[in-house]
C-alpha cells in the first residue's frame, strides 16, 4: 500500500512468455498488493509462466484485442478493491521500477492519472524506438494537443497509472477493443476534467518486445486522429459521441467484455531470479 491505498498492477498480455519473468522481477512487491495478468488467448506459455510466478491469471477464451484486454484488467482490479491501478506491459519495454513513483503521484491526491513518457528526457531514440515511430509519435501528439487543448509530451505510452475514482467514472465500455482504446481513454479523462501528470521513463526496444506492424500502426494513427477530431467537435457541440456520454456503461457495473475461459488461481508466489 501507499498512504493506506491499495495498489494493483495489471498486465495486459499477449505472447509474453519470454519477457514476463523479467518484468515481474522488477515490480516493487513491497508496495504492490495485487498483480493481475489477463492473457488475451496467447499461443505461447504466457499463462503457465504467470501461474508459476504466482500471478492471478485470467485467460480470454478468444482474442478480444488490446482494448478488450484492458477492460478486463480494470474490471478485475476494481473488483479486488484496488485504489490505484498501474497498467504495465509485460514485454519489458518499460521499467517496472517506476510503479512506486507513479502510484505515489496518484496517492498524493494531486493527480487522477499518471503517464510514463518515453519522450520526456529524450531517451526514446537512444532506447531503440524506430525513427518512423518517433516521428509519428511527435506529430500525432502535436495534433492531439492542438485539438484537445492539452500539453502532454506523449499520448501513446503503454505505461499508465489510474485512480479508482477515475476508473469508476469513465465509460470505458464505449471505447474500442483495439489499440486506439488508450487514446480514447485519455480523451475521456480530459473530457471529465481529471488531472493528468507525466513522469520520464526510459524505454527498450528489442526483438522479444511486442510491437505492432506498419499497417496496424497506420490504422492506429487514423484512429487517434479520429478520436481527437471527435473530441473537438463534441466540445463545440457539433456532434455527440458515446465516448463522452455519461449514460454509457461503466466497468464496475459490467461483466468482462470478452468471455473468460478460466480464472486461474495463483500458485504460491515466487520471486523471479
Amino acid at each position: 500500500m501507499i498512504d493506506g491505498l491499495k495498489v494493483a498492477v495489471v498486465l495486459p498480455a499477449y505472447n509474453a512468455d519470454q519477457t514476463l519473468e523479467r518484468t515481474f522481477a522488477e515490480i516493487p512487491h513491497d508496495i504492490v498488493d495485487e498483480i493481475v495478468l489477463v492473457d488475451d488467448a496467447s499461443t505461447d506459455r504466457t499463462a503457465l509462466v504467470a501461474q508459476r510466478l504466482g500471478i492471478h491469471t485470467i485467460i480470454h477464451a478468444r482474442n478480444g484485442g488490446y482494448g478488450a484486454n484492458q477492460k478486463t484488467c480494470y474490471t478485475v482490479a476494481l473488483a479486488k478493491g484496488a485504489d490505484i491501478v498501474v497498467m504495465l506491459h509485460p514485454d519489458y519495454q518499460y521499467t517496472p521500477k517506476l510503479v512506486t513513483a507513479m502510484a505515489g503521484m496518484i496517492a498524493s491526491g494531486h493527480y487522477d492519472a499518471v503517464f510514463a513518457s518515453r519522450i520526456l528526457g529524450g531517451g526514446a531514440l537512444s532506447g531503440g524506438m524506430p525513427r518512423y515511430k518517433y516521428i509519428a509519435n511527435r506529430l500525432l501528439t502535436a495534433f492531439q494537443n492542438l485539438l484537445m487543448g492539452a500539453k502532454l509530451s506523449e499520448y501513446h505510452t503503454g505505461y499508465r497509472a489510474w485512480s479508482r475514482r477515475m476508473l469508476e467514472q469513465l465509460p470505458l465500455l464505449a471505447c474500442s477493443d483495439d489499440f486506439v482504446f488508450d487514446n480514447q481513454m485519455i480523451a475521456q479523462a480530459m473530457w471529465s476534467g481529471f488531472a493528468i501528470g507525466e513522469i520520464s521513463c526510459p524505454t527498450k526496444y528489442f526483438p522479444e518486445a511486442s510491437s505492432i506492424n506498419f499497417r496496424r500502426s497506420c490504422i492506429y494513427g487514423l484512429g487517434v486522429l479520429s478520436t481527437a477530431f471527435t473530441y473537438r467537435l463534441c466540445r463545440w457541440g457539433f456532434v455527440k459521441s458515446r465516448l463522452f456520454a455519461p449514460e454509457s456503461a461503466n466497468l464496475p457495473r459490467m461483466a468482462s467484455p470478452v468471455p473468460t475461459m478460466t480464472v486461474a488461481e495463483p500458485m504460491p508466489r515466487v520471486r523471479a531470479a
